[in-house]
């Protein structure tokens, strides 16, 4: 039986792939994580309907696409399943990423213990998470999120869940003044009820002109230049690197 369409909203790359946000996310997640797939031969990527930010994971010997929504797979490849029960053996992939994933999860702990059961002792997981409770939006009830994460939540999460998180890091922070104030408007103009409709079939992202997509491109070089020495202390999303315990 084809598996339908999430009902959690389905990811507004589907629509936009080019969109400024997922050419930055893909540098930033690159330059953040991509020591961390180094020497990985088999990869899981959850949620790849989010694939333009992940191009930097490809190429590796065996990689696998997951995907609750058959839309967010390649015609031909990919298996359409949830990450709250992976359609795959314990112990077998070396990493697994999930980007903005695990927020659309309830309960959360699930998709933590089937991300750890298929990873293998030593193997790592990519997560990326959106930050700040107090930045709730109807975007949010749109994407079909759950719940949004400060940097020690994220990291908790993972501990609790049996991980070892080796590097937890805010990102878009030189975008996140813009990214507050936008999202204040719409508290202003009443638009942010946490009850208020629900799940977008496809999210549809702001518009923006040439000029407004060059400057915000050109700020997250800024955050990309930073993230290669050190970590932010804030932004509008989390990353996070952690590692199965060996034993």
């Amino acid at each position: 039986m084809p598996v339908k369409p999430s009902a959690n909203g389905g990811s507004a790359s589907l629509d936009r792939s080019d969109y400024w946000w997922y050419r930055t996310r893909a540098r930033l997640l690159g330059t953040v994580l991509g020591a961390y797939a180094d020497g990985a031969a088999d990869v899981l990527d959850v949620g790849s309907a989010d694939g333009p930010s992940v191009g930097w994971l490809r190429g590796r010997s065996h990689h696998v696409t997951l995907d609750i929504d058959p839309r967010g797979l390649a015609p031909g490849s990919g298996v359409c399943g949830s990450a709250t029960g992976l359609p795959f053996a314990d112990a077998a992939f070396d990493l697994v990423g999930a980007f903005d994933v695990v927020e659309h999860c309830d309960p959360e702990d699930a998709v933590l213990a089937e991300v750890r059961r298929v990873l293998r002792p030593g193997g790592y997981f990519l997560m990326t998470v959106p930050a700040y409770q107090w930045l709730w939006s109807d975007f949010d009830v749109q994407n079909g999120h759950v719940r949004r994460y400060t940097r020690g939540r994220a990291v908790s999460a993972l501990e609790d869940g049996g991980f070892e998180v080796v590097r937890a890091t805010y990102a878009f922070a030189a975008t996140f003044p813009a990214f507050v104030v936008e999202r204040l408007a719409r508290r202003v103009r009443g638009l942010v009820r946490r009850d208020d409709g629900g799940a977008a079939d496809i999210v549809r992202l702001p518009r923006t002109s040439p000029v407004v997509d060059r400057v915000l491109t050109a700020l997250g070089t800024v955050d990309d230049r930073v993230l290669a020495r050190r970590d932010l202390p804030f932004g509008s999303s989390v990353v996070v690197a952690a590692r199965k315990p060996l034993s």
